[in-house]
């Protein structure tokens, strides 16, 4: 029997969780509201509010898996990529109960980790399998062939589809975080009352910069001509951006199946949360004889289980890391 504690800091949540021979038994997530009023994450912010949640998130996960932390036999933490402050805070606090337990640490890659989210919860997707890896931060095709052998095959050029969503919602003067919202409000609205352009990115890469700017110029164009459009049509103007963000993953996606002939296909990270994502790939996967895979909701934004299913099949391999290991901001998958 195994069981390993994983640790989450890259970006403002704080998680940790325990897996018990590959079962996820907690999750605990402790989330940073005071960059709400700042519109986006403060780094030094974020690093100071994981310094005081580390200790509580972590003890909560251990007594609500009801074993004590003599019994866990691995430390599995992100290593990166991530806000440099904010992964310090949980490499140092892995580091440090590992060593002073004496048992092995594991560093696990955050983007990896989004990909293994798919081995918490049966079925399980096959090898290989294609995944669509998107949050605030990367936009990433992947070819899965085992659990620690991907091939990266389409990536973005510049901005994320997660950043077009948080940016459209600030230009729309949306709080933060506002990818969720513009989702709940594009439930509401006509997805084709506006038009936006679909960037022509050759192969299997995106871009999000140009529909970014798009958008921007668009909603400046129509508040001048009429004040307070953005008001009266929110809901028709989020439908018509999701549903083109969408539409450039989904077209990505449909190309690479066909290229390199895979039926299973993943989506995971935290846009695969967005209610528009998942129904288009569940409803191009019945159409193309896909089989489709995606968390649930709680295993789709950054949280310890992905880190701790991760540090299982690691533990399992014995890809044990030293005390002298380090965070990266960027660690390539």
């Amino acid at each position: 029997m195994s069981i390993i504690l994983g640790i989450e800091s890259s970006c403002d949540e704080t998680s940790a969780a325990l897996c018990i021979d590959g079962k996820i038994c907690t999750n605990i997530i402790a989330n940073q509201t005071v960059h709400e009023k700042f519109g986006g994450v403060v780094p030094e912010l974020a690093s100071r509010a994981h310094q005081q949640n580390i200790i509580p998130t972590v003890g909560q996960a251990i007594r609500e898996a009801k074993v004590h932390k003599n019994d866990i036999d691995a430390v599995a933490f992100t290593r990166g990529p991530g806000l440099l402050g904010s992964l310090l805070v949980g490499t140092s606090f892995a580091k440090a109960f590992a060593l002073a337990r004496n048992i092995p640490l594991i560093d696990v890659n955050h983007m990896q980790a989004h990909i293994l989210a798919h081995f918490i919860e049966e079925p399980f997707p096959g090898f290989p399998f294609l995944c669509l890896t998107v949050s605030g931060g990367h936009t990433q095709l992947v070819l899965v062939k085992d659990y620690f052998q991907m091939e990266l095959i389409g990536q973005t050029l510049d901005d994320a589809a997660g950043e077009a969503f948080d940016k459209t919602a600030k230009i729309l003067g949306l709080p933060y975080p506002g990818g969720p919202l513009i989702d709940r409000y594009a439930q509401l609205g006509d997805a084709e009352a506006f038009a936006f352009p679909e960037p022509q990115i050759p192969g299997l890469n995106f871009s999000f910069s140009g529909l970014k700017t798009s958008i921007l110029y668009f909603v400046q164009k129509k508040e001048a001509e009429y004040p307070g459009f953005i008001q009266d049509h929110l809901n028709d103007i989020c439908a018509s951006v999701q549903a083109r963000i969408v539409s450039i993953l989904i077209n990505k996606l449909k190309r690479a199946a066909k290229e390199t002939g895979v039926r299973y296909i993943a989506v995971a990270g935290g846009v695969s949360a967005n209610s528009g994502l998942r129904a288009a790939v569940t409803k191009l996967g019945e159409e193309q004889g896909w089989q489709v895979f995606i968390p649930r909701f709680e295993y789709c934004t950054d949280n310890a289980a992905m880190i701790a299913i991760a540090g299982h099949y690691k533990y399992i391999a014995r890809d044990f890391v030293g005390q002298d290991v380090a965070p990266l901001a960027r660690y390539n998958l």
